[in-house]
């Protein structure tokens, strides 16, 4: 069963999760030739004051 780990910020809509999770599913469970129903997709929203960039706080960076 394969698992996914996507780490990301926090923010986005359950739409565009959920998009997400779909299309990381498909082109898994295609390119390792196992049924779409054995993958995992575990999305860990970050807030951007927990994640660093260049030293300082993703919240504090013109990073989007």
């Amino acid at each position: 069963m394969p698992i996914v780990r996507i780490d990301l910020w926090e923010g986005r809509d359950s739409e565009t999760r959920r998009k997400l999770i779909r299309a990381v599913s498909e082109v898994v469970s295609e390119t390792l030739d196992v049924s779409v129903d054995h993958v995992r997709v575990v999305l860990n929203e970050i807030p951007k004051d927990n994640w660093g960039i260049g030293g300082e706080p993703a919240s504090q960076t013109n990073n989007q």
